[in-house]
């Protein structure tokens, strides 16, 4: 069971069985997936350091449980002067703002491929065991963007930012008063059989976009 808390910030907290439930989620799968998926992980990696020069892994600067700022990680799909080659390309910037990835010049061969099929965010796997991030929860967010209208979201660093969410297998809508509404809705109602249809419909998402 979710609770609501009134005060000057309205969180919300999940109690310990439900945490421990979650957890045990997480885990069950994710230590088997990762060692299924080791060779494949050890493959890209290779690839991307004979495509481009630069690290393997890219880490960005999240928001997670509680406030705290943790690496959420990545395979790099960029160019290591991506920036530099955006601004070369102006005449793309508009295909770049619609998510084009054919079109978008700071992308690497491989890191092309990696995006269009989602390959490049396997490495959160890593952040589920070191539970910095869960299967299923809320899309991470920045310092920045949390700043920006994260308040509007009860709770929202009351739970583990997820690798996927009710937002994202429900059309990535770019409203931001539909995410807001779908990633309070999830905190919540929390359940474990909410998880459990999420990661079936992400699934199912997955195969439908790359089918």
């Amino acid at each position: 069971m979710i609770q609501a808390r009134s005060n000057t910030t309205p969180t919300i907290t999940m109690r310990q069985p439900h945490r421990t439930l979650k957890l045990g989620l997480d885990y069950a799968l994710t230590i088997p997936t990762l060692l299924l998926i080791a060779p494949l992980l050890l493959i890209i990696a290779a690839l991307i350091k004979l495509d481009s020069p630069g690290p393997v892994i890219y880490r960005r600067r999240v928001v997670g449980r509680r406030g705290r700022e943790f690496d959420a990680y990545k395979f790099r799909t960029m160019h290591i002067d991506g920036e530099d080659r955006l601004i070369a390309n102006r005449d793309q910037w508009m295909e770049v703002l619609t998510g084009s990835v054919d079109s978008d010049p700071r992308l690497t061969r491989v890191g092309r491929f990696l995006r269009r099929y989602g390959l490049d965010e396997l490495p959160r796997l890593f952040n589920v065991l070191n539970r910095t991030m869960s299967l299923v929860g809320p899309r991470m967010m920045t310092r920045a963007e949390l700043l920006k209208f994260g308040h509007r979201i009860d709770g929202y660093c009351s739970v583990l930012p997820g690798m996927t969410g009710l937002w994202q297998v429900s059309g990535h809508s770019r409203r931001l008063d539909d995410r807001v509404e779908l990633e309070t809705r999830y905190i919540r109602n929390w359940s474990i059989v909410t998880d459990v249809q999420i990661l079936m419909q992400s699934v199912v998402v997955a195969f439908a976009v790359h089918a």
